[in-house]
């Protein structure tokens, strides 16, 4: 298993860092080639638009759109989360690059500014107890999602912020910035 990580933008070296911790030799992936090389992706929070924009310049966009939940198990958190969604609500003026692959609606900054980020333990049945922290920096907000959808995990008001539709794993919060790597092993069984 060949595991990478988005290395455009964003949290990059947080989950490089989990997943050296968990035993796994990660590949930072640029490039087509980068690409080429692994089974599983994972592109971090960050700034969506910037990495969609950037997805494109690389000629990584159409790659990821072929292969996604295919060949390659990807998950995206947070930013990386509204890159993987069909539907952006808010997005910015020019739009927002999107791979699209996955049937759900993403609402961009839904809980507002920097200084409305906030953290939460959450509730995630598919990793058992304890409580696993949720860490939410502007983040997006999962509005609906289709069928082949299954919901994760939500907020005690009912708010989606994971979910997993077959190879395809997104988050709208950060399990890069705790202890917890129970997210990043989950992702590893995809």
């Amino acid at each position: 298993m060949r595991v990478g990580v988005l290395a455009l933008q964003g949290d990059v070296r947080e989950h490089l860092d989990v997943l050296k911790r968990i035993g796994v030799a990660p590949v930072e992936v640029r490039l087509p080639q980068h690409l080429a090389a692994v089974d599983r992706l994972i592109i971090p929070g960050g700034e969506s638009t910037t990495i969609g924009r950037l997805l494109y310049r690389y000629q990584l966009l159409e790659l990821l759109r072929a292969r996604s939940g295919r060949d390659l198990a990807v998950w995206g958190t947070c930013a990386g989360a509204i890159l993987l969604a069909r539907e952006v609500l808010d997005a910015k003026q020019g739009g927002q690059p999107t791979i699209g692959i996955m049937e759900m609606t993403v609402r961009r900054n839904a809980y507002g500014s920097q200084l409305e980020s906030f953290e939460t333990p959450l509730a995630v049945p598919v990793l058992g107890p304890p409580p696993l922290p949720g860490v939410f920096i502007r983040a997006p907000l999962i509005e609906a999602v289709g069928r082949e959808v299954e919901v994760l995990a939500r907020l005690p008001d009912g708010a989606i912020v994971a979910a997993r539709q077959g190879r395809v794993l997104a988050t709208t919060f950060h399990p890069e910035l705790t202890d917890d790597d129970r997210m990043h092993r989950l992702f590893l069984e995809l």
